[in-house]
């Protein structure tokens, strides 16, 4: 796909766009009278049903796709009109038209740059296990800025770096377990890291037991793929020296659930349960390349939760980093336990905000399903500046309760903590996860378990990883570097 901003049309399109909101024409104030007239009739017809999203008619002698940019229900005016690039993309790939053009000069900067993600959105593929792979077509977008082409040309080519970001998210996601293991992912980590100039280091088996790193100790050690705990950081030379931001993410390559076994049923969906580690490595991608000033560090929390003569048993009981015991309760409870040392490596490094990303609990997938992340936070001022950076994101978000009344069900009777509370499974894990939060520090949990991998159709995603989370830490790191 290639994307050109042009002053005006080239006339080399085969087709050009017309994008409508009911029977309001959107961005094309350039049509002539006649076209004005013929585009009317058109949207006429839609309403009645003559018409179809998507068909190809003609304009002022020229094949003209209509594109209705308020498709789909519940979401906002932005993501609508990411859909509309997605279903226009899709369309015109299968149309193999080499270029298509888009009159987008009365356009917002941010409503071309969501039709642009949107063009994105509809390239991605993944046939890496595939005999017979799609055949490869590239169209070129014609975007008609006429006095915006260099903001434009600017938005497009963040776009294209946050979207590269969010396509190697999802392909780590989606590749199966076996041939994405920790080992595997510390790998990709450290080709991000030499791509961006970004710092990295990383701690093996040894070094975890070495230095009390005991959660992914316990989670990691029936694997043969030990676990590992790599740490990148990004410290541009400009940038608020009161403002540290870090990322944890969840790496669980494989989630078996240990002695605590998973149901067979959609166990292979558990390739999925390094989306938080994966998000955050995107996010941290996108943040250096775009060269934000603000110092943010990435922890992955890389482990695989496997059956072994090794694996931890329920109920036994290990020393967290910042000295806490924890019994485990139940082995597929094991998110949190590794999690609790990516908050301690934040910690030592003086983080100002933590936020961690989690594929967590079913609980929250019965709360708020495929479409909603659940998030906690103890600041909010930050809770807000995530609202609103998914809102700009264009990923949905809802705050979760820090319900301290659940807190005593997370009291061991022979440690510290155990891994399960007794009550409201989201909210405890939450309240787990703070209990290794440092003190004076703004943080929030993002339980991603419903929003990472989808297994229908939605938005634009057809099938597996959405990549969610990527966009949204980018947009929060913008606001907290200021």
């Amino acid at each position: 796909m290639k994307i050109k901003i042009e002053i005006k049309e080239s006339g080399k399109a085969n087709a050009n766009t017309l994008l409508f909101v009911k029977k309001s024409i959107q961005f094309s104030a350039a049509l002539s009278k006649k076209a004005l007239t013929r585009a009317e009739t058109i949207l006429d017809g839609m309403e009645d049903g003559l018409f179809d999203d998507l068909d190809l008619l003609d304009l002022d002698d020229k094949p003209t796709i209509f594109v209705n940019a308020a498709k789909e229900r519940g979401l906002t005016s932005l993501d609508q009109l990411r859909t509309a690039g997605f279903r226009l993309g899709k369309r015109a790939r299968k149309k193999q038209m080499h270029c298509v053009s888009l009159m987008l000069a009365d356009a917002a900067p941010e409503q071309v740059k969501a039709i642009i993600h949107g063009l994105h959105y509809s390239e991605y593929v993944f046939d890496r296990y595939k005999t017979k792979k799609q055949k490869s077509f590239e169209v070129t977008y014609e975007i008609v800025a006429q006095d915006n082409v260099k903001e434009f040309s600017k938005l497009a080519k963040e776009v294209a770096i946050e979207q590269a970001s969010i396509t190697l998210t999802r392909d780590w996601i989606n590749t199966p377990g076996s041939d994405l293991t920790p080992v595997v992912f510390v790998a990709e980590a450290e080709k991000i890291a030499k791509e961006t100039g970004l710092k990295i280091k990383v701690r093996d088996f040894k070094a975890l037991q070495k230095e009390g790193f005991n959660g992914l100790v316990t989670v990691g050690k029936g694997s043969p793929s030990l676990p590992y705990l790599v740490t990148l950081e990004y410290k541009p030379t400009k940038a608020p020296k009161d403002v540290h931001l870090a990322l944890v993410g969840k790496g669980l390559t494989f989630d078996t659930g240990g002695m605590s076994l998973k149901p067979a049923s959609g166990m292979w969906e558990m390739c999925c349960d390094m989306s938080g580690a994966a998000a955050v490595l995107g996010a941290i991608r996108t943040i250096a390349l775009l060269k934000l000033p603000i110092r943010v560090s990435a922890v992955l929390c890389l482990a695989e939760n496997r059956i072994g003569s090794n694996a931890v048993l329920p109920g036994d009981i290990f020393t967290a980093k910042n000295g806490k015991t924890v019994m485990v309760d139940n082995t597929d409870a094991e998110g949190r336990l590794a999690l609790s040392d990516g908050l301690a490596e934040a910690g030592l490094l003086k983080a100002t905000h933590i936020i961690d990303l989690a594929t967590l609990t079913g609980a929250m997938v019965r709360a708020l399903g495929y479409a909603i992340t659940g998030f906690f936070s103890n600041d909010e001022n930050l809770s807000t500046q995530i609202l609103e950076s998914g809102t700009s994101a264009c990923e949905k978000f809802w705050p979760m309760p820090l319900e301290e009344e659940y807190a005593d069900g997370i009291k061991g009777k022979f440690a510290d903590l155990q891994n399960i509370g007794a009550d409201a499974g989201a909210i405890s894990a939450a309240l787990f996860l703070k209990e290794f939060v440092p003190e004076n520090t703004s943080w929030s949990h993002w339980d991603i378990a419903g929003t990472a991998f989808v297994t229908k159709e939605w938005k634009y995603t057809t099938y597996g990883a959405t990549g969610i989370g990527v966009q949204t830490l980018v947009e929060l790191a913008k606001k907290l570097g200021g």
